[in-house]
């Protein structure tokens, strides 16, 4: 089930913010956006789970424009699982109802939480470490720990496609190492995942394909090897980047300056 964006284009209170954006992700696949403030990032990926009106092209979910997917299925987790930036939780309810949340699709109204609830919300909290704030109200976790939870209710959705912007945010480095494997779980298991960075080094290392965005375009656009090299990054950031290979042959990028 591919996410493709077929000619996209964006405006934001009228202002162009993505011009002709063409690139067809792949489920089973890490897929990095990458690129500078203002680059358009976190407009795509709100345009992907339809919470951004295209002005022209679109965005297709197995071929189908997702504005027509259902709106249950689409925005709760069924095809498209979605973590903005700065997600907010209004109430303070205890960790295990907000990751529950991320359920809701999966049964009828007012239904009660099956065994297969259960199961997936028991995983989505191993999976992000948050099993021990089980029972702890939201509003009493630190950034870090709150970014957590709602990774895991969006786990708990389990979606076709899980859209994740700057979800390493907030994080220490090793929660954000423990999240990008998690991500890399996902997409083994065949789910595609899609995740807005600013950390090269972490881009080089978790993602199978990049899409390097400047000024609203592609400026490159492929397997992660191919993509992030010391041309490529100079013309997307302004800056001279040392591209290395570690020993499994991912990238590794080093800014150096301008």
């Amino acid at each position: 089930m591919a996410l493709s964006f077929e000619n996209l284009s964006v405006a934001l209170s009228g202002r162009p913010v993505l011009h002709d954006i063409s690139a067809a992700l792949q489920p089973g696949r890490v897929t990095a956006i990458l690129g500078p403030n203002g680059a358009g990032k976190s407009s795509l990926v709100r345009t992907a789970a339809a919470l951004a009106a295209p002005s022209a092209g679109r965005v297709t979910l197995d071929g189908r424009d997702v504005v027509a997917l259902d709106p249950r299925a689409r925005a709760r987790a069924r095809a498209i699982g979605y973590l903005p930036q700065d997600p907010a939780v209004h109430w303070n309810v205890p960790v295990r109802e907000v990751v529950a949340l991320g359920r809701v699709a999966h049964r009828s109204p007012f239904a009660a939480p099956s065994s297969a609830d259960r199961n997936a919300i028991a995983r989505a909290l191993t999976a992000t470490q948050t099993e021990a704030l089980a029972a702890r109200p939201i509003h009493e976790l630190s950034g870090g720990e709150r970014a957590r939870v709602l990774l895991a209710r969006v786990l708990a959705g389990e979606p076709r496609w899980l859209l994740a912007d700057e979800p390493l945010a907030s994080l220490d480095p090793a929660h954000q190492i423990d999240l990008l494997d998690r991500l890399r779980e996902v997409a083994a298991a065949g789910a595609g995942v899609v995740i807005v960075l600013h950390d090269l080094l972490q881009a080089g290392r978790a993602a199978d394909d990049v899409l390097l965005l400047r000024d609203g375009r592609v400026l490159a656009f492929g397997p992660a090897a191919a993509v992030l090299t010391e041309a490529n990054l100079a013309a997307a950031y302004d800056i001279r980047v040392e591209v290395r290979r570690d020993a499994h042959g991912r990238p590794l990028c080093l800014p150096l300056g301008r």
